[in-house]
């Protein structure tokens, strides 16, 4: 992807020029979100096999402010400390952690965070991310094919009959609501960011 395309992130605003401090602000920005990604997997309802939490809507924020590449950096990292063991998902270490919990009932929405981060990433570098009602399109969209492969999953483990009930149902208008304070936010950031400049003119 060229730095043409990365420049439009709402992050790019805050990141140094230069080639080394660049790469270190990008690092700390990644290990940053991916503890987002932890607590907001930890700030749960318990609905199941598959728990309420925050986590669609700061994967969405983290797509939206980073862009493409830098989310799914960040999205990779936290998958990436979940295989290795540590708990950070949503029930570890009570539903036992790394690569088996990966591959039980949330394997399927875990995967569709990296889809997620890329649709609305890639929406983002395009500027979608300073309109409100085309980012919550986009992020509506990225929304319908996380619970598509959440519930695809849920279904091979547990019956397609209980994918529904169990895999989308409960989170559609949780994930409506989330998507929409989330398609607000982002654009309210670039609206600050405007001031900022304007102001140090």
């Amino acid at each position: 992807m060229s730095q043409a395309v990365l420049s439009k992130s709402l992050i790019s605003q805050a990141l140094p020029q230069s080639g080394a401090a660049r790469l270190i602000t990008q690092a700390a920005i990644v290990i940053a979100g991916s503890m987002a990604l932890v607590f907001s997997a930890k700030a749960k309802v318990v609905l199941g096999p598959v728990d309420l939490s925050l986590q669609t809507m700061v994967v969405m924020l983290l797509a939206s402010t980073l862009g493409m590449r830098l989310g799914i950096a960040t999205v990779v990292l936290y998958l990436a400390q979940g295989a290795m063991g540590y708990p950070v998902f949503q029930s570890t270490p009570e539903k036992g952690i790394g690569l088996a919990y990966m591959v039980g009932p949330t394997g399927g929405y875990l995967a569709g965070f990296l889809v997620m981060t890329a649709i609305v990433g890639f929406a983002a570098d395009r500027g979608w991310d300073r309109n409100a009602l085309k980012l919550f399109a986009i992020m509506l969209l990225a929304d319908a094919v996380l619970l598509v492969m959440g519930a695809s999953w849920l279904g091979v483990l547990m019956g397609f009959e209980n994918a529904w009930q169990f895999g989308i149902a409960p989170f559609i208008v949780p994930d409506i609501i989330k998507a929409a304070l989330a398609a607000c936010l982002i654009p309210a950031g670039w609206s600050i960011v405007k001031a900022i400049k304007a102001q140090a003119r």
